[in-house]
């Protein structure tokens, strides 16, 4: 079987939708997924990414990732994770990020499964829309977003070292 997927970029700078229609076998890694996703929006695949399984308010869940980082080598990785395990008629929907300092944020939802085409080669990309911006849109985070915010809303004053509750020769 043969899963089509509509990959959107999360773009707030303009008012053009951006994304991907692509196909890939169901057996298939998220590995071969980062790639076809990366190949079709023009990124070399070099930077650190990952995806995240996702339900339908597009609330982040559980990460696989390219690499295991973890100090416990405990990482769920896309080269050992096949597509049929995470996403299916119940699951159809995945965040990709892709390089942690720009933050290009991606929403994958399967769109269809279908039968494999013979002679057909997979992955493929079949339908393209919209230019990619120049640098990743902007990422807008509770924090930014809420006025009330103070990081120091704890009322300490970090310059008054007489009233901190703690002994100057403490250790």
């Amino acid at each position: 079987m043969v899963y089509r997927f509509r990959v959107i970029l999360d773009n707030d700078t303009t008012d053009a939708d951006i994304f991907r229609d692509l196909e890939i076998r169901e057996s298939d890694t998220l590995e071969d997924l980062h790639n076809i996703i990366t190949q079709s929006f023009g990124f070399d695949g070099s930077e650190m990414a990952s995806f995240y399984i996702s339900n339908d308010q597009w609330e982040q869940g559980e990460e696989i990732s390219l690499f295991d980082l973890s100090d416990d080598n405990s990482a769920r990785l896309m080269n050992e994770t096949a597509l049929d395990s995470v996403v299916h008629e119940a699951q159809t929907k995945l965040i990709y990020v892709y390089d942690f300092l720009s933050m290009w944020t991606f929403y994958v939802e399967l769109a269809e499964i279908v039968e494999e085409s013979e002679g057909q080669d997979y992955p493929n990309l079949m339908f393209v829309q919209g230019q990619v911006p120049d640098t990743a849109p902007d990422r807008v985070f509770e924090a930014d977003e809420d006025d009330d915010f103070d990081e120091f809303e704890d009322g300490l004053d970090l310059d008054d070292y007489d009233n901190l509750d703690f002994e100057e020769n403490w250790n």
